[in-house]
């Protein structure tokens, strides 16, 4: 478990210095996941969130998703989650670019670990808090899809096109207008993560909250199918 986030952020750069070291094409979206983490890191010591500690309680444990299904998979992969073994898997396949091996990551951390992260970080006082306390957390939540628009150029730059000539050669075609859609795509997802969030909180029960997560992990595995089919 990580104690605080300048500890998560310098695991993640050993991690993705290692990978590259190695060749793993898993450094790609762990590049990204650890430059939009350092934006949320200044985001939130800038003033910038109503509820600073609440993000970055969130920030760690939605972290902790992401480690706690590598070291699964490295151990055992049958216990790690469906969608993570798919984007592990195809980081080891030479016929997924970049881009594939970047949106199977983000998709499965997003619409997978994400509502899962949310769900723990408020169950607790959830139905205690007023109803302006549960919008400026939602503002909260909204703001982050602000700043990974702000990073994403950084990713494309940084992370994806010195990993892959042709997406470099398409980033300049594009004029930035892969890295727009991008963002676009992450903010959708993030919007409907909340609207899961919100049905997990809901639940009656364990039970009830464990077929949500199933539901949601073979939407976004078949997601994942897709990315793997079609690009």
């Amino acid at each position: 478990m990580m104690q605080d986030i300048p500890s998560l952020l310098l695991t993640m750069k050993e991690r993705v210095d290692g990978w590259k070291s190695t060749g793993d094409r898993r450094h790609v979206f762990l590049g990204c996941y650890s430059m939009m983490s350092q934006a949320m890191h200044e985001a939130v010591n800038k003033g910038q969130f109503f509820h600073a500690p609440w993000v970055s309680q969130l920030l760690i444990r939605f972290s902790e998703y992401y480690f706690d299904a590598l070291k699964h998979y490295d151990q055992n992969p049958e216990l790690s989650p469906m969608v993570w073994r798919q984007v592990h898997d195809a980081s080891k396949d030479p016929e997924i670019n970049v881009i594939q091996n970047l949106l199977l990551g983000v998709n499965a951390h997003i619409n997978y670990d994400l509502p899962l992260a949310l769900y723990d970080c408020l169950a607790e006082n959830w139905f205690q808090l007023p109803e302006t306390h549960k919008q400026t957390l939602k503002k909260d939540h909204e703001l982050v899809n602000e700043i990974i628009a702000q990073t994403i150029d950084s990713v494309q730059d940084s992370i994806v096109n010195p990993s892959s000539w042709s997406m470099a050669a398409l980033d300049i075609i594009m004029c930035r207008a892969d890295e727009w859609l991008l963002s676009k795509l992450i903010s959708s997802w993030r919007n409907e993560v909340w609207q899961v969030n919100l049905q997990l909180l809901s639940s009656p029960g364990q039970e009830h909250r464990d077929r949500i997560r199933k539901e949601q992990e073979i939407l976004v595995t078949h997601r994942g199918k897709q990315f793997i089919s079609y690009l």
